[in-house]
């Protein structure tokens, strides 16, 4: 019972970033937040057949692609936080790696890695986009 509520608060938080994201973000803004939520489903949908066993190859290959999602855009739009977020999501990949590799880990302390990064990179996206949606009420009040 303990468990759900921990889910429920992060999804609370997860939809929360989403939406403030969609709604007062730039174009940066929307396509990390909207990578996030793409990655979020997708791995709560491995770890559903999984059985919560072990790390599956297929949540290392989203959290793979998804590091990419974030290096492009902090690339293409030169902002400080796709950077940020960029290094929290190879801690995660890093965490697949080391778990992959058959180093001796608890799977639960690798869990733990990515789900504190996952708030934190929640965090970056939050900040980015109030940020982005501050600079453009500040160029719109210059006109």
């Amino acid at each position: 019972m303990l468990n759900i509520v921990y889910a429920i608060i992060g999804a609370v938080f997860m939809v929360g970033m989403a939406l403030f994201a969609f709604l007062k973000g730039g174009r940066p803004e929307r396509l990390g937040a909207g990578a996030y939520l793409f990655a979020w489903f997708g791995t709560i949908v491995m770890q559903e057949n999984s059985g919560f066993r072990g790390v599956p190859l297929g949540m290392f290959l989203i959290d793979l692609l998804l590091l990419g999602v974030f290096v492009a855009i902090a690339w293409r739009y030169r902002q400080s936080w796709p950077v940020w977020v960029s290094g929290l999501q190879l801690i995660v990949v890093m965490a697949h790696i080391m778990a992959l590799s058959g180093q001796p880990v608890s799977i639960s302390s690798l869990y733990t890695i990515m789900n504190f990064t996952g708030y934190l990179i929640i965090a970056c996206i939050i900040a980015g986009t109030f940020y982005a949606w501050q600079e453009r009420r500040a160029a719109e009040l210059n006109r």
